[in-house]
């Protein structure tokens, strides 16, 4: 890190989740992440900490989530190297995703919601 340099870079988005069982099945399912921890288990319905190998930033989820952040939940964001292709595979697994759109010139967004409504969002540069 830079002396200039408040932070360092992101380590680690927590997501607050309800049904634990369903939110690992989400992520490693049908995003494909790999679970990094707890790795001797079938059963996540009593795990409170949860985390997936998504590179440089793991995906921590915990506990005890009761759905009270609507649309003021973190929004966290994975690139992909072809949306279009990305957009429809995610829709064919039952993910509610909206329409891609233009961030910014070269850069094309689209928006998702897992089982319990945490937005998230893939992004492809030209």
């Amino acid at each position: 890190m830079a002396e200039t340099d408040l932070l360092g870079e992101i380590m680690e988005i927590i997501l607050y989740v309800e049904d634990m069982n369903s939110q690992v099945s989400f992520y490693r399912d049908v995003l494909g992440f790999k679970v990094k921890t707890p790795l001797a288990t079938s059963d996540y319905s009593h795990e409170f900490w949860v985390e997936f190998a998504t590179g440089s930033c793991t995906l921590a989820l915990h506990a005890g989530g009761k759905r009270r952040f609507g649309t003021d939940a973190p929004k966290f964001v994975f690139k992909v190297d072809d949306i279009l292709a990305t957009r429809q595979s995610l829709l064919d697994k039952g993910v509610k995703m909206g329409e891609i759109r233009s961030a910014a010139p070269g850069i094309w967004v689209c928006d998702g919601e897992d089982p319990e409504g945490n937005k998230f969002s893939i992004e492809s540069h030209d």
